[in-house]
């Protein structure tokens, strides 16, 4: 099974921090973000990745080579100056992703989500992990019920950054820049999407404030 972390975003909100960094390169607790989903990505014997990348790509593909340090085997789909979001950004990469569904991971995220290798049921276009709603957005994106996503009444949850992803969600579309979300939408109304909520460690990196939370947390975490 193959996975993709998308990196290619601008990092606006983390600015002045990403004026020259990329953001998955910004460190937290002594490393780079990407460092820890890449090696629960190796620990789960995923060992297969596609990193997209944009501006300051250079930056994260001399960092991250071809992924032997992690006994990993990394691929990079270069979008150039101008990311192609979400949606644009898997299109582009398919080349390098297949045609079998694939763990997608934002990496702008940090979790101590286990990875497995896992398929999707028939018909679904996407497993998303979902988790509690955090300070930042309160009300959440999908509500689950007996395993299945949807947009209709229920507790809802926050779409996480990590899902399994079938790459017909994006096949058929034209190449270009768009966003993930609007599919994830559709698919989930029609009953395409399946998921899980997971209550350990997330936290989306969204701004310098959420970048040094993590960073005593995980400081926390070390001194006990």
């Amino acid at each position: 099974m193959k996975a993709m972390i998308l990196a290619a975003g601008r990092g606006e909100r983390m600015r002045p921090l990403t004026n020259r960094t990329p953001k998955p390169l910004l460190e937290v607790a002594g490393r780079a973000l990407l460092d820890y989903p890449l090696e629960r990505l190796a620990r789960a014997k995923i060992d297969e990745v596609v990193i997209n990348v944009a501006r300051h790509g250079s930056q994260i593909r001399d960092y991250v080579g071809d992924g032997s340090r992690w006994g990993l085997r990394i691929a990079i789909s270069d979008e150039g100056p101008q990311a192609l979001e979400t949606g644009g950004g898997i299109r582009h990469a398919l080349p390098l992703l297949g045609s079998e569904p694939f763990w997608l991971v934002n990496g702008d995220v940090y979790s101590d989500y286990a990875f497995q290798p896992r398929g999707l049921r028939s018909g679904a276009l996407a497993h998303l992990v979902l988790a509690p709603n955090p300070e930042h957005h309160p009300g959440g994106d999908f509500a689950l019920t007996a395993g299945r996503v949807h947009d209709g009444e229920g507790p809802r949850f926050t779409y996480s950054g990590l899902a399994v992803i079938h790459p017909d969600i994006v096949a058929n579309l034209a190449p270009g820049r768009f966003p993930l979300g609007p599919l994830l939408i559709e698919a989930a109304r029609q009953g395409r999407i399946t998921g899980e909520l997971y209550a350990g460690l997330w936290t989306d990196v969204g701004t310098p404030g959420r970048l040094a939370e993590l960073e005593r947390e995980l400081g926390a975490q070390t001194s006990r």
